[in-house]
């Protein structure tokens, strides 16, 4: 997702000279060619490393929203969003200026450096700050989709990139889940958005239950959620924050199924931590058929 991003604001920049990337010193090598190629041809730089200052980056942002620009600020999840939660509060939301928080490192993605680069709660945060947009795209083309729809608006809004796409292709629409298995009569709703939608698609593939993905977790679409409101509802996710979105809607029977109450101290894998806290194919189609039983 990380060259998707790369490609997807320098077609931006490039279209509408009000975009600004910032970086906190990671995807600064996949801009150099375009930075050096506005040098050249004499146009403004609007292309800046700012180095391992997150706090800084959050607030350079805000600045540039203040004055109309649309930055895109970008660098490691946990040091741009749980590290920076006071900047994104009161330099953004309170003083409602827009800008694009990108990150790269969602979850265990960085399963091998241990807890400071694991990050599963900014979902769940961000998501309590008034005037703030959150969103998980699950591949490159639902970044694509959503960084062209929401960059201009005005928005704090928070894009959470991951190394680890699902293999799923249908078009997708911010604030809008997608309703991909319906099964009649089924009594159970798995509901889940992300990269995780590989393993929760292949775990329903042949139980009878619906199957809803969400590509956006604020604003979250009530009118999916209540219409499967008459089922029991298993939340499957590798964050905190959609299970909070979720219960929204009222008068819901939901349990979830993801993250255990401990840090994660087992080294390896994304893929090996996954199957660790039962977030592999086997470890959700045995949580979803608990539910069914």
């Amino acid at each position: 997702m990380r060259k998707q991003f790369v490609v997807t604001s320098s077609e931006l920049l490039l279209a509408d000279d009000q975009v600004v990337v910032v970086l906190g010193d990671i995807s600064h090598f996949q801009f150099m060619g375009l930075q050096n190629r506005m040098k050249d041809a004499g146009q403004p730089q609007r292309i800046f490393n700012m180095g391992i200052c997150e706090n800084a980056i959050l607030s350079v942002g805000a600045g540039l929203g203040a004055q109309g620009m649309f930055p895109f600020l970008h660098t490691i999840n946990p040091f741009l969003t749980e590290r920076c939660v006071e900047q994104i509060k009161l330099d953004l939301c309170y003083n409602q200026f827009g800008a694009n928080i990108v990150t790269t490192g969602a979850s265990f993605d960085y399963a091998w450096d241990g807890a400071t680069h694991h990050c599963y709660t900014e979902l769940a945060v961000l998501r309590l700050l008034p005037g703030m947009e959150v969103t998980q795209p699950g591949n490159p083309k639902e970044l694509d989709t959503l960084l062209r729809s929401q960059y201009r608006n005005g928005k704090p809004t928070y894009f959470r990139l991951s190394d680890h796409s699902h293999p799923h292709n249908f078009p997708i629409q911010f604030g809008k889940a997608n309703i991909l298995k319906e099964t009649p009569g089924a009594k159970v709703t798995v509901m889940t958005a992300g990269p995780i939608l590989g393993n929760v698609a292949e775990a329903c593939a042949e139980l009878p239950v619906n199957l809803v993905y969400f590509n956006t977790i604020k604003p979250i679409d009530h009118e999916v959620i209540a219409r499967f409101r008459h089922t029991k509802i298993l939340v499957v996710h590798d964050a905190h924050g959609l299970q909070e979105a979720i219960h929204e809607v009222p008068d819901l029977s939901v349990a979830y199924h993801g993250l255990p109450d401990k840090f994660c101290v087992w080294y390896g894998t994304v893929h090996d931590i996954r199957k660790t806290i039962g977030l592999d194919p086997a470890g959700i189609r045995a949580a979803v058929q608990q539910r069914l039983a």
